[in-house]
């Protein structure tokens, strides 16, 4: 096979293989969104199973990070509003997990080909974090509100209590656990 052929073929592969990274139409009734992504919710399933993290929380959370968009990324920072310096973090993909974050998760469960942009492994990282949380900071898998705040402070940051002093940050977290419990009752009426 020529090499024009062979990259033309990998290409063409590449384009077919790619995520569907674009958000799902309704983000506001998780029965509507298990319809029309049941592999997000089958893979909340799992991470559930392993984890012991319910499918509400980890939803709620998700959607506060992405909104369900796989490839999310933080945005850029400017110098004097129009030089680009890099994004403000290395937060990416449904769970914007940092860098190092992600690189823990890959070496304690050996999962080293995860990707933060597959939401089977976005999933299990959550759970896997959403469990250490519980371990390090004995907050209850079920506790959105504080979960949400040790995910986005970390396990130091939440033991110090560094939230107390972002006013924006204690609003978000008590919309994540509405969310949370909003997602509960919907899913509780259309898995019967």
């Amino acid at each position: 096979m020529s090499r024009f052929l062979r990259a033309a073929v990998l290409l063409f592969v590449a384009s077919c293989g790619g995520g569907n990274f674009s958000a799902p139409r309704n983000l506001d009734d998780a029965c509507a969104l298990a319809r029309e992504r049941p592999e997000y919710f089958r893979a909340m399933e799992r991470a559930e199973r392993r984890w012991n993290v319910p499918v509400h929380v980890q939803a709620a959370m998700i959607y506060q990070e992405s909104k369900f968009i796989g490839d999310a990324r933080t945005p850029f920072r400017y110098a004097l509003g129009v030089i680009p310096m890099g994004r403000q973090s290395s937060a990416y993909g449904y769970a914007q997990a940092l860098d190092g974050t992600w690189e823990d998760y890959q070496k304690e469960t050996g999962n080293r080909r995860a990707r933060r942009d597959r939401i089977d492994d976005a999933t299990d990282f959550m759970g896997w974090y959403v469990n250490r949380t519980v371990q390090k900071n004995g907050i209850p898998h079920t506790d959105a509100r504080n979960q949400y705040l040790a995910y986005h402070e970390g396990h130091t940051g939440f033991a110090r209590g560094s939230f107390n002093e972002k006013a924006w940050l204690m609003r978000v977290a008590d919309e994540v656990s509405t969310r949370a419990d909003m997602y509960a009752i919907q899913l509780s009426s259309c898995r019967r």
